[in-house]
């Protein structure tokens, strides 16, 4: 089974998402990357993949770095370099027959190089409802377990909780339809 490597230009999820760009437009830029970086870590709890982030560093001059954080690979480009050039060569030394490779930008130019060099692309607005998704999946398993929990710790049998609906029905003068179910089972 292939390794899946997801990279990402950073500044280009930025600019296409819209909550990510309503704070680069207000001046929140490094409010943003926070933002972008907590929304990449959580989706990399989710996904079986090994996330790069890159950001270029005509935002942040004379930073160029790597460094790790929440589990994402994080690069700063050299000041004469770009996002889209680091990624470039990144992409080409991480695909291998073994890993597959998935650019995250919707630079049209971009996505035909990377596509080139055999990588997969996805555009901003794509990873964004597929990280959307991810969450949803994943709130709705949680809803589903807990509903579980609720009902397998209750301390009342069904044929208990019949007789207290019965009870509750009388006390409030409702002859309302008790559960089905259990009226269908205590006959």
């Amino acid at each position: 089974m292939k390794k899946d490597i997801l990279i990402v230009d950073a500044y280009n999820m930025i600019g296409n998402w819209p909550e990510l760009n309503r704070l680069k437009l207000n001046d929140r830029m490094p409010e943003a990357r926070d933002q972008l970086l907590n929304m990449l870590a959580n989706y990399h709890k989710l996904r079986d993949a090994e996330i790069h982030v890159v950001f270029d560093a005509m935002y942040v001059p004379g930073i160029s770095r790597s460094y790790q954080q929440y589990d994402l690979q994080v690069t700063w480009t050299n000041r004469d370099e770009t996002a889209d050039s680091y990624i470039e060569k990144l992409a080409k030394e991480l695909q291998t027959r073994f890993t597959q490779v998935t650019v995250a930008t919707s630079d049209q130019a971009e996505q035909w190089t990377i596509f080139s060099e055999g990588a997969l692309r996805i555009p901003a607005g794509e990873l964004l409802r597929d990280i959307d998704r991810a969450k949803n999946e994943v709130n709705q398993t949680a809803r589903e377990y807990a509903d579980k929990g609720l009902v397998r710790k209750s301390p009342w049998n069904d044929q208990q909780l019949y007789k207290l609906e019965k009870l509750r029905d009388q006390l409030t003068g409702n002859p309302g339809p008790a559960r089905s179910k259990l009226r269908r089972k205590h006959r």
